[in-house]
């Protein structure tokens, strides 16, 4: 069995009654989720759920243009793999590893008979719990399609750097300005001058694949309404460690 200081990790197996995570946990398999780690691809048909521990998993919509952008950010207080329960068979978007760490992952079959085991569609705190993180993993897609539109660069950097701390320990993220541009749908152009605003304002330093966030309220205070529209639906509808 896993040791469960490791599953406490995460905030939905954490929040498991024990007459269920005593029969969910042996079927827990520890990965280690490396940067660049592929989950799925668009069109394929999933075979595991994944809970995060100490990694980040972004959720990316790729055009036929070539272009891409995030419509999700997962860390410990969720899962991936939501169509492996909600009846779908396939994914239209691509999960990618974009904060190394660890994960647990459970096969479908394993998730399937522990819904079924514990009573179906209408019981069980597995199944309630899924159903909630699917409700607020909307909210936050939704959240991010309505900020990409109407609000400023600057604030949109600001939420993906708050969304990502709320998921990590510590105040230091492994990333580069190309791949903000690429996850943010902008120009790199775009995120180096944002970025240098919010250096100048002494809220973050940064080199070369690295950005440590000097100050965070300041960052809270610059970033637009969606960061907490996001946050207190997460709050609201899911337990937190």
């Amino acid at each position: 069995m896993p040791e469960l200081h490791a599953l406490h990790q995460n905030h939905l197996l954490n929040a498991l009654p024990k007459h269920e995570y005593e029969h969910i946990f042996s079927n827990l398999e520890l990965i280690k989720m490396p940067l660049g780690m592929i989950l799925y691809e668009p069109g394929n048909v999933l075979g595991h759920a994944y809970f995060p521990t100490t990694s980040i998993v972004s959720l990316i919509y790729d055009m036929e243009s070539g272009a891409s952008a995030e419509v999700a950010v997962i860390g410990n207080e969720g899962m991936i793999g939501t169509t492996l329960f909600m009846g779908g068979s396939a994914m239209p978007d691509r999960a990618i590893v974009q904060g190394a760490g660890y994960g647990y992952r459970l096969g479908k079959r394993q998730l399937m008979q522990e819904l079924d085991r514990t009573g179906g569609r209408r019981h069980g705190a597995l199944r309630s719990l899924l159903l909630l993180y699917t409700q607020a993993l909307l909210i936050q897609i939704a959240q991010t399609a309505a900020c990409n539109r109407h609000h400023t660069l600057d604030q949109q950097l600001c939420r993906w750097l708050l969304l990502r701390l709320d998921r990590l320990q510590g105040s230091e993220l492994s990333v580069t300005q190309d791949l903000i541009a690429n996850m943010l749908g902008v120009r790199r152009e775009g995120v180096t001058e944002a970025a240098g605003r919010l250096k100048k304002a002494e809220l973050i330093k940064y080199h070369r694949g690295h950005i440590e966030v000097l100050d965070r309220p300041g960052l809270e205070m610059r970033v637009c309404e969606c960061y907490q529209v996001v946050k207190s639906e997460f709050d609201r509808l899911l337990p937190s460690n």
